[in-house]
Formats: structure tokens, C-alpha cells, sequence
């Protein structure tokens, strides 16, 4: 039953923007009274993060009860892909124009493939490959800011080697260079030469670090930089799992807080990807989250057509800074990353653990937490 409640909710979230892209409607589908100044980059938007989160999902080929569903939403996304891609399409989307919000999204879009490269590249016909090669290329006229943006060049470079296309390591290095002077200790880095306290960590640098190191991993460059980033990612995660209430609550601070359950993408990636610190089972950390999407979910998330609403718990736009349009908000597909394991593997088929601040809160006897380097 948790599973199908996982499920159901990513589901839902993605079907309004995927169908309406695979039908060639989403532009004038999606709601864009809310930050409408936003509007050139919504469809990209929402295009690249929703596929992030479902990426592991789309890529599974367990046989289950949900192959139908599986096949019905790979299909969607390859036919929004192929418009979103194709000139003349009304739904082609924008990778150029503007100040390089353009480069966030096709970086998101970028890591969905990589986390997918057989349900959502190497499916596709050649035509739409060259055209979405050529449209990750062609970001490459703007320059990312010295932070967290380093990481989105990187990232479509990395995506690109991966499917053997032409790939620039600069951008790469340049990220992974600077990055490994941002450490500020304790599996958490500063965004920039500064700490900033929101959940970044989680939902761009380690999620996209860790991907990029795993790729590069077997060059002697990288190796030792990819062993100690897994520390650091697990120690974040863990982290993580400890600011999840008894309730099902968390803190919502820092920037982007409207990207909501999407907070967590680096404990799902930790438990999709076998990271997870000794101290949060796999079973701990799903029962934690399920709490989470709970709690989210109590409020009111959706418009009257199913697309996303800015807030947390319901419709909150004073939240939402004035970079998040309605395309930003799918950001919170990542926290399903989990529903690429199989449903015998130990996060969906363990029994029930509580989460450390349920236990806490309960009287359970807990060690105490600890910095590490």
C-alpha cells in the first residue's frame, strides 16, 4: 500500500504536464497567472524535473503491476520530448532565450536522462536525439554563476558523454574544482564561497555531484574525489532523515522552499543508490518520507486542471521567490526517485521502522548524532 500511495502521488503530479505536452497543448495548458513573467521558461521547467524525479521509475523493467502504467508514461514522455524539441511545434520549448534560467532547466532535463538513458534517450528516434543533443549544446552560451549553477553546465556535459555526443570536460572540471573548495564540513557545502542555510545540498549539489563523480570514476582523476563525496552525500542524508518530524513535518527554510517534498531528493537518491548512512535503514528512510508526502499532501497541492500550486501545505505564493514560476515547482518529483527499486528490495519490502524524531518524541532510547569531517 505505501508503494501505491508513492505512486499515485508522482502520478498524478506528472500526468497533467506530460499529457499536455505529448498532445502539443502544454503552453497554453499550464497556469501562468501566478509569476507570469516566468512564462518563457515554464514548459522546460516543468518538462526537465518532473522527468527527473520519475526518471529511475520510467528506466525500471521489473515485471509488476505496474507495467501498464510504466509503459502508458514512457510513452507520454517520449512524445513530449519529440515536440518539445521539434521546431515546428507549438510546445517547443526554450533551451536560448533569457538571462540562462534556460541552462537550470536543460541541466534537470539532462540529469532525467542520465538517470533514464534507455526509456528516455536511446528510445527515441534519431531525428529527436540530434535535436535534443543539439538544444543541451547550444546552453553552452551562457555562463553559470560561481555556485550551485556550476553544476548544471556540468551536468549536460556529463549527460552528453555518457550517450557518446561531443562533450566539453571544462565545465565539469570547473564544478568539481570549486566545489571541493566550498566544503564547509559535516556533509554539507556552501553554495559559493559562503554557507547558505536551505536545502540545496539536496536539491542541486550533492544529487548532481554524486552523479557526475560516478560517471568519472574509473579515471584515477576523480576516483578518490568520488569515495569521499559519497561520505559527504550519505552524512547529508542522514542529516536529512533527522529534520523529519514525528508528524511528518520538517523546517521550511532557505530559498525555493516551494519545491516542497523535493527537499528530500538526496535521501531518496541515498536510498535509490545504496548511499544511505549505517544509521538510517532503508526501511527508516521510507517510512520517514511516506510521512512527509503525507503531511504535504493534507493540504491542497493542486489547481482545479492538476497542476501544481505554489506553498508548501496548499496554495502559498508568498513563499515562492520571484525566480519560482509554476514549472519550478515540479522540482518535487525527485523525492520518488525510490520507486526505481524493485519491490522486494528492502526500502519498499522491510516492515515499518520509525524515523529518528519519531522515536525520539516517542521515548525510544537513540545515540546520539555526531559531526563528521
Amino acid at each position: 500500500m505505501t508503494r501505491k500511495l508513492w505512486l499515485d502521488a508522482m502520478l498524478k503530479t506528472a500526468y497533467p504536464v506530460l499529457s499536455a505536452l505529448a498532445e502539443n497543448r502544454l503552453k497554453t495548458s499550464l497556469p501562468l497567472a501566478f509569476h507570469p513573467d516566468r512564462a518563457l521558461y515554464a514548459p522546460l521547467e516543468a518538462l526537465g524535473r518532473t522527468l527527473c524525479g520519475m526518471a529511475p521509475w520510467l528506466e525500471a523493467e521489473e515485471p509488476s503491476g505496474e507495467r501498464a502504467a510504466r509503459e502508458r508514461f514512457r510513452a507520454l514522455a517520449r512524445r513530449g520530448l519529440q515536440n518539445a524539441v521539434d521546431p515546428r511545434s507549438p510546445d517547443a520549448v526554450n533551451f536560448t532565450e533569457g538571462y540562462g534560467q534556460s541552462l537550470v532547466d536543460a541541466a534537470f532535463l539532462a540529469h532525467a536522462l542520465l538517470r533514464a538513458p534507455g526509456a528516455l534517450w536511446f528510445s527515441l528516434e534519431e531525428l529527436t536525439r540530434r535535436r535534443l543533443a543539439a538544444a543541451l549544446r547550444s546552453t553552452r552560451k551562457f555562463t553559470p554563476y560561481n555556485s550551485n549553477w556550476l553544476f548544471f553546465s556540468a551536468m549536460i556535459e556529463i549527460f552528453l558523454r555518457h550517450v557518446g555526443e561531443d562533450w566539453e570536460p571544462a565545465p565539469v572540471d570547473r564544478a568539481l574544482d570549486a566545489f571541493r573548495g566550498w566544503y564547509v564540513g559535516d556533509g554539507v557545502y556552501g553554495d559559493g564561497e559562503r554557507f547558505h542555510a536551505d536545502y540545496y545540498n539536496s536539491f542541486v549539489i550533492h544529487p548532481m555531484m554524486t552523479d557526475i563523480l560516478r560517471e568519472l570514476k574509473e579515471d584515477k582523476k576523480y576516483a578518490e574525489f568520488y569515495e569521499i563525496e559519497l561520505k559527504r552525500a550519505a552524512r547529508c542524508a542522514g542529516i536529512l532523515e533527522r529534520l523529519i518530524m514525528p508528524d511528518g513535518s520538517y523546517p521550511v527554510l532557505g530559498r525555493s522552499s516551494t519545491y516542497r517534498y523535493g527537499a528530500f531528493q538526496l535521501l531518496a537518491q541515498a536510498a535509490l543508490e545504496g548511499f544511505l548512512p549505517a544509521y538510517v535503514t532503508p526501511a527508516q528512510a521510507r517510512c520517514g518520507l511516506t510521512a512527509v508526502i503525507r503531511r504535504v499532501h493534507r493540504g491542497n497541492i493542486y489547481d482545479e486542471n492538476g497542476f501544481l500550486l505554489p506553498g508548501i501545505s496548499g496554495l502559498q505564493p508568498e513563499l515562492a521567490e520571484g525566480y519560482i514560476g509554476v514549472g519550478s515547482l515540479y522540482l518535487c518529483e525527485t523525492v520518488f526517485l525510490p520507486l526505481g527499486l524493485p519491490h522486494t528490495h528492502p526500502f519498499w519490502a522491510a516492515p515499518d521502522e520509525p524515523w529518528t524524531q519519531k522515536r525520539i518524541w516517542s521515548g525510544q532510547r537513540v545515540e546520539a548524532d555526531h559531526a563528521e569531517d
